[in-house]
């Protein structure tokens, strides 16, 4: 009965020592496997929320610059270098620009619509192959001043 309890002593501790060190392992190829796809993932809502907030301020500014002209075609190309320079400082480009007057544009109280449209790209996809998951746009309007 010695030899018995002896042998089976022997034998627990040579299967505990061959698993000595594999949790480690599979602790690092766990979390590698699954931190990967959510740094990925949080940075790819940081891409969305920036560019969320580039067309914002970009629609937003285009609307007030246009209504603040004096000629229609001046108001036109100061709004789109407006959303240029400011996709330009979140870092992104490509945005697509519509402007909208309700009768007609710079008329005293007449309201200017601008919407900006951006693909925000994917994190180091779009580095190599123009890749968006995700379309943001804005709308953001102004009424010209009705006594100038």
């Amino acid at each position: 009965m010695g030899r018995a309890k002896n042998l089976a002593t022997a034998m627990h501790r040579r299967i505990r020592n061959e698993d000595r060190g594999s949790a480690v392992v599979e602790f690092v190829f766990a979390s590698t496997v699954l931190l990967i796809p959510l740094v990925y993932l949080i940075l790819a809502a940081g891409q969305l929320q920036g560019g969320s907030y580039a067309v914002v301020g970009a629609a937003d500014h285009a609307a007030k610059v246009f209504a603040a002209a004096e000629d229609p075609v001046q108001a036109r190309n100061d709004a789109h270098a407006v959303v240029r320079r400011t996709m330009h400082n979140f870092g992104y480009r490509n945005a697509r620009t519509s402007i909208r007057c309700e009768m007609e544009c710079l008329s005293p109280g007449s309201v200017v619509t601008v919407t900006v449209a951006l693909d925000v790209p994917l994190p180091f996809v779009s580095e190599w192959v123009e890749a968006s998951a995700f379309t943001v746009d804005s709308s953001a309007s102004q009424r010209t001043d009705r006594f100038g």
